[in-house]
């Protein structure tokens, strides 16, 4: 046996193992007490509080009504000094906009809310800034809203959007699922795109259905949750676990790839050179 085909055995014992504990998956017990708080109530077709006020990344109090009536809305609640992959929805929806071809300003406004009421419109300022620049099109600047706001206000809104979130005392952070929401241009909740990944083809056609006053159906609560490790367990947050397991079967091709195309070279060295 090469060593080669010992590499092999040793990474198919990996997958299968992988492959066995995705198929086991994680029972209630396995997932922290916190979390059964957190999520999405997907409350489609219902209007939020176009009243409530907020601050925006300037220190001026606008209400979030503001922002509706001509155009979409993509809303998503974050916390600005999250030091997990939450601010990975701020990346990802920056990356989108970068390719799409409808912009925050001219065709769908967005309103990014703070859910932390600690949270200063400095702080705000400072992110939006990053994050268009991240998009690459300086021009959408008055269209991508960065907000902060009581906690009284944040409540109001995010009861009414179904975002669920919780403050974990231990670990001084919040525990949060991850996604944005579309709404309609009168404030009617049209789509909930649940994780991280935004694509293209994906929030062109919510952001058009919306714009047409369509409301769309409830969708399978595939949640990514953006929790801490718990040092005391010595366990990651479902949030991370998932990206570990991806970068573990990205690993695992990698290896495989490497192991085939080795292999392939050393029967090719082995063949006797032609007798002329």
């Amino acid at each position: 046996m090469t060593r080669y085909s010992l590499l092999l055995i040793c990474s198919l014992t990996a997958v299968v193992s992988a492959q066995q504990a995705r198929q086991a998956g994680p029972v209630a017990s396995d997932m922290p007490p916190i979390l059964r708080e957190v999520g999405f109530d997907q409350n489609l077709d219902k209007l939020i509080p176009l009243d409530v006020t907020f601050k925006d990344e300037n220190g001026e109090a606008v209400q979030i009504g503001r922002y509706f009536g001509a155009r979409p809305v993509v809303l998503n609640f974050v916390y600005y000094d999250c030091p997990m992959i939450c601010l990975q929805t701020l990346s990802s929806l920056a990356s989108t906009i970068k390719v799409l071809s409808q912009e925050p300003g001219r065709d769908f406004e967005i309103v990014t809310v703070s859910f932390d009421p600690r949270e200063t419109p400095a702080l705000a300022f400072s992110k939006k800034t990053e994050f268009v620049e991240r998009a690459g099109k300086p021009q959408i600047a008055a269209g991508w809203h960065f907000l902060t706001g009581t906690k009284a206000n944040i409540d109001r809104l995010t009861q009414a959007a179904g975002f669920r979130y919780v403050w974990d005392e231990p670990s001084k952070q919040f525990a949060h699922p991850t996604g944005i929401m579309v709404l309609t241009p009168a404030g009617r909740i049209a789509r909930y795109v649940f994780g991280i990944d935004y694509g293209p083809r994906d929030l062109r056609l919510a952001i058009l259905d919306a714009s047409a006053g369509k409301v769309g159906s409830p969708i399978e609560r595939a949640l990514l949750y953006c929790y801490h490790y718990d040092l005391t367990t010595g366990r990651y947050s479902l949030a991370i676990m998932r990206v570990v397991q991806l970068a573990g079967a990205a690993t695992v091709l990698s290896i495989g790839t490497l192991i085939f195309v080795m292999t392939k070279r050393d029967r090719l060295g082995r063949v006797p050179g032609r007798r002329g």
